[in-house]
């Protein structure tokens, strides 16, 4: 092999990685949110893991919305009412805190 086709695949493992990292983020971030959201719609407990997994779940189930217009609607249909420039801070300190979870947990 050349070295040409050894850097070839070490920048493709490189992108499988990075896309790995990202997409265990975003799920994490999702059930973050969907934690938040619950407190927020005042649900606690085993009920408030279950709307979080519902809020990861619908990233995948739901073709024409992702998570974060779920949390939106739910938290409107509760008469939540949060402040669409807070919401999208409280989305972006979800997907931070996720990833430095998972950097984390990387370092074990």
């Amino acid at each position: 092999m050349t070295t040409f086709d050894d850097r070839e695949k070490g920048f493709e493992a490189k992108f499988k990685l990075d896309q790995e990292m990202q997409f265990k983020a975003n799920v994490r971030r999702d059930k973050l949110l969907g934690l938040w959201a619950a407190e927020q719609m005042g649900i606690s407990g085993d009920a408030a893991l279950a709307y979080a997994l519902s809020v990861v779940d619908a990233e995948f189930s739901e073709p024409d919305h992702d998570a974060t217009h779920k949390v939106a609607r739910d938290l409107a249909a509760k008469g939540v009412v949060i402040e669409d420039r807070l919401f999208q801070k409280e989305v972006q300190r979800c997907q931070n805190l996720a990833m430095a979870q998972l950097t984390e947990e990387m370092k074990r």
